[in-house]
């Protein structure tokens, strides 16, 4: 009988231990945006956006000349995006326009670069659509959320730098195809 006890205690002890594991991961795991049918829905009837780049990271002022060649500071990357968007009829909006604007949408344009090794850095490319959103359980509350997001990830070499300025307008134009097919 305290065979039988032990093992039914240890397999339902198991099955328990598991259960809770799989909630406790359920609710840890973040709100992430993506490229998909559904998050491409999510641009529908935005007609213009403020564009937000993020600052790099200081630690990289030793290669600022290697950055600048490159088209990668903060001002450079606004005006590529911009641009880009312009040209593509998406309106670029700021100040009282934003404010204005149904949804106050934000196109955040993120960099990530980090130096490996000498000369050599890894790079994350993020481009997102951020949005206010009303909560399902509390309508009167709303918030900014990312709602479409694209990244690209991969390493180069200080003389090709310019990859990460590329892959900033690869992203940039698969947004564009995405605003366009829902709009």
């Amino acid at each position: 009988m305290g065979v039988r006890m032990n093992e039914r205690w240890w397999k339902e002890g198991c099955l328990c231990l598991l259960v809770g594991l799989g909630l406790l991961m359920m609710q840890a795991r973040p709100a992430h945006a993506v490229d998909s049918e559904l998050s491409r829905q999510t641009l529908a009837g935005l007609k213009g956006f403020l564009v937000v780049v993020e600052d790099m990271h200081p630690k990289l002022s030793p290669y600022d000349q290697a950055i600048r060649k490159a088209g990668l500071t903060k001002a450079q990357i606004q005006q590529s995006v911009e641009k880009r968007l312009r040209a593509a009829g998406i309106r670029v909006v700021s100040g009282q326009a934003w404010m204005n604007t149904p949804g106050r949408p934000i196109l955040y344009v993120n960099i990530n670069l980090h130096e490996k090794e000498r000369y050599v850095f890894a790079y994350n490319t993020t481009i997102s659509v951020e949005q206010l959103v009303r909560l399902d359980a509390k309508p009167s509350v709303k918030t900014l959320a990312s709602t479409w997001s694209l990244n690209m990830t991969g390493n180069v070499n200080v003389g090709n730098l310019q990859n990460v300025a590329e892959s900033i307008l690869i992203l940039l134009d698969r947004f564009v195809q995405a605003h366009a097919a829902n709009n």
